[in-house]
């Protein structure tokens, strides 16, 4: 992941050491999913509360491996990235191979921005548009589908309402 300004983030940093990371990232991209534990997000949207079942991206490791090396990503699911405060991110979709849709959230809940249908491989940039404390990805299109937007509240655990 790079930040809003271009920078590589630390612990895109830690995963660059060598290829031995790489070579374990990819061979454990399948376990990850299996061995995360699930938790329940709901976004609450203007047609209805939306529930999804997600994995958490907390560690350095985590966050730089997120979705990479999935072949599918059922609906009602997704990963949230979890920057422990509000601040700048950006997003890329290198050895992503599904197209998703990145919903950049602030601490209080609320979606500021959505990524829709992100293009899959692809290493353009995308930014959060200003200041978020996590990001969830989810199966491209369930935006739209759902009627999901800018504005609309998350409630989960780490979102505190202001």
């Amino acid at each position: 992941m790079r930040c809003a300004a271009g920078i590589l983030l630390p612990e895109v940093r830690l995963a660059r050491l060598g290829l031995a990371v790489v070579a374990t990232l990819i061979a454990g991209a399948g376990d990850f999913a299996k061995s995360a534990e699930l938790q329940t997000l709901e976004i609450a949207s203007k047609t209805g509360v939306h529930a999804f079942q997600i994995e958490m991206a907390i560690t350095p490791e985590e966050k730089e491996h997120g979705l990479m090396f999935r072949r599918e990503l059922p609906e009602g699911t997704g990963m949230l990235f979890d920057f422990q405060f509000d601040q700048p991110v950006a997003f890329w979709m290198k050895n992503t191979y599904i197209p998703l849709d990145m919903l950049f959230i602030r601490a209080d809940g609320r979606i500021l921005r959505i990524a829709e249908n992100t293009e899959p491989m692809s290493e353009r940039n995308i930014p959060s548009g200003g200041l978020v404390r996590a990001v969830l990805e989810v199966i491209g299109g369930t935006a739209k589908k759902l009627g999901i937007a800018p504005g609309d509240r998350v409630g989960g655990s780490i979102f505190k309402p202001r």
